[in-house]
């Protein structure tokens, strides 16, 4: 398990601090983020799935969509590497509606 400590440091250096909510489960080691955002839980262990717009399925389904990519596509993902290819699963979920993702992907090149 994750210690609050690497989880505040980690929600620190990666979630921008223009989001609305911030969402999580009932993990204590979340307990803390409320003082940086507004932050809704969900407790899973009590049936809790949904609270208005308070949820983790967006999430949940990102990972999901992560894993089958890693098991169908790459096959193996080395530490190392990993946080490229969340990037990359990243910009294709945000990307998903955009009819010129590709076009999107090169303009920086």
């Amino acid at each position: 398990m994750t210690d609050r400590n690497t989880l505040e440091e980690f929600v620190r250096e990666t979630v921008s601090t223009r989001v609305s909510l911030l969402c999580t489960d009932a993990y204590p080691a979340y307990n803390r983020l409320h003082f940086r955002f507004r932050h809704g839980v969900i407790d899973h262990a009590n049936g809790q799935h949904v609270i208005g717009a308070i949820h983790t399925n967006t999430i949940e389904g990102f990972w999901s969509i992560i894993k089958r990519g890693v098991v169908g596509t790459f096959h193996k993902v080395s530490k190392k590497y990993l946080p490229l290819y969340v990037a990359e699963f990243q910009f294709r979920y945000n990307n998903r509606l955009n009819s010129d993702i590709f076009g999107t992907a090169i303009e920086g090149c």
